[in-house]
């Protein structure tokens, strides 16, 4: 029987820049009883994303943010200790907004039950949200087609290594940038991409010049900011902007202007910028879960992760997320599936 203490992490006050620990507060009750409709889950693995800074914003996201007091949003896979919903048992693991604690007791309607049948950690990254962002992303709202190129923006990060490996297998030449000479070697070396620019180094633009001498037809955009100004001026005509993240300005006191070029450089090159939200796909997960888990099978796509263990360790781990210490998901281990 798990214990009966549930640890929370409480968001105590909203940061204006950096996110650091001095912005959470740990707190220990009860284990919640779960009510009507209702399952109670036990966290096993905590997704740490650049969507958690945002979410800390009082401006709603495509979800209403956390207000000081409340135990931190996050996404979350867990084990179901107790259900009172016919369609998940004991045992059975589920994801959802689970949150920053142990234990949770969430609406049936509000999870979704994943197989038992690949690695937990697979579930919560190149099989779950992160794989399929990064597929529905490209492939629905780049469109890439054979010999175009592609650039990816923190192509070291969750989305974007998993992004650039896509455009790889579809037979594109792919660009990504990173913080840092060691992920940009990372990023040809084990993944694949054909060129790799440290944005931390300097002349963005002209690096991007040079890698991309004909021009970029797709850019996924996980960044905003710097790389997204330069890109613009190098897309090719009717090229594609996926808009998937800004994370170069979540920890921003003050945002940048929007780049310039818009609207200029979109009607000149007749370019499409379009922003999605991962749950817009749903409805054709399971073939998407299908094809990913076959191409991480076969060795065509590699999964990478960055995992911390025990909850305690969430808020200074989430900070480093945003220095650029990880390379592919990360992730917090707060237990072991029992099964």
């Amino acid at each position: 029987m798990p214990s009966a203490i549930n640890r929370q992490w409480i968001l105590s006050s909203r940061p204006t820049g950096l996110v650091g620990p001095e912005h959470f507060t740990l707190r220990e009750g009860a284990m919640p009883v779960p009510g009507p409709g209702e399952v109670l889950v036990r966290t096993v693995l905590l997704s740490l994303d650049p969507a958690n800074r945002a979410w800390m914003s009082p401006t709603p996201t495509y979800k209403a943010p956390v207000e000081p007091g409340d135990v931190m949003h996050g996404f979350a896979l867990g084990e179901v200790v107790a259900s009172n919903d016919p369609a998940f048992a004991p045992g059975d693991l589920a994801d959802g907004m689970i949150g920053w604690q142990d234990f949770a007791a969430v609406p049936a309607a509000e999870l979704t039950r994943r197989s038992p049948g690949h690695r937990p950690e697979h579930l919560m990254g190149v099989l779950g949200v992160t794989g399929l962002t990064a597929y529905f992303g490209l492939l629905e709202i780049g469109l890439p087609k054979a010999g175009e190129t592609v650039l990816v923006s923190a192509a070291a990060g969750a989305v974007g290594s998993i992004v650039g490996q896509i455009a790889r297998l579809k037979g594109c030449r792919v660009i990504g940038t990173a913080g840092g000479p060691d992920k940009c070697r990372w990023l040809m070396d084990e993944l694949g991409f054909d060129a790799a620019i440290d944005y931390k180094a300097g002349g963005v633009r002209r690096a991007l010049k040079q890698a991309a001498p004909d021009g970029i037809d797709v850019y996924f955009d996980n960044t905003g900011g710097e790389v997204l100004q330069a890109a613009l001026f190098l897309m090719n005509e009717r090229g594609r902007v996926v808009a998937c993240g800004n994370v170069s300005q979540y920890n921003a006191e003050r945002p940048e202007p929007g780049p310039m070029g818009v609207p200029g450089l979109m009607v000149v090159k007749r370019l499409r910028m379009e922003g999605f939200i991962v749950t817009d796909f749903y409805h054709r997960r399971e073939p998407a879960e299908r094809e990913l888990a076959a191409w991480v099978a076969s060795g065509a796509v590699k999964a990478a992760e960055d995992i911390v263990d025990g909850l305690e360790g969430a808020p200074v781990a989430l900070s480093q997320l945003f220095e650029g210490r990880n390379r592919g998901k990360l992730l917090v281990r707060v237990s072991n599936p029992t099964a």
